[in-house]
């Protein structure tokens, strides 16, 4: 009988440098699979639509001891974190939404939106 007519070729993964892993093969990582990408439309808000929330707009903040909080009445002024012309804080249901400017539309405040915030911002 010949021989192969391939046996000069080496083998698969002969003659390759690899670092010796010892026994302990029970702690090499396991690659974990991507969860899968959502497919198809997005599922309607509708259903949602006529759910009330809570909405905020924050003009800004401050800390005050129990002592200075006893000690406001009519005419105290409570000085915030925020300047005059700096953006106003929306939230809903407690989560920034958006920023915005104050406006004044007959005769009430309102608030201009001038950026939505992604969740991974805020």
């Amino acid at each position: 009988m010949s021989e192969a007519p391939h046996d000069d070729l080496p083998l698969p993964g002969e003659g390759l440098d690899l670092p010796d892993l010892g026994s302990d093969l029970d702690t090499l990582p396991v690659p974990q699979p991507a969860p899968p990408a959502p497919s198809g439309p997005r599922p309607s808000l509708a259903p949602l639509a006529e759910v009330p929330v809570t909405v905020e707009a924050v003009l800004g903040g401050c800390t005050l001891t129990v002592d200075e909080l006893l000690g406001l009445g009519a005419g105290s002024v409570i000085e915030v974190d925020r300047r005059v012309g700096d953006p106003i804080d929306l939230m809903v249901g407690g989560r920034l939404l958006a920023r915005g400017e104050l406006v004044l539309i007959d005769g009430a405040l309102g608030l201009t939106l001038t950026e939505l915030v992604r969740r991974e911002d805020s």
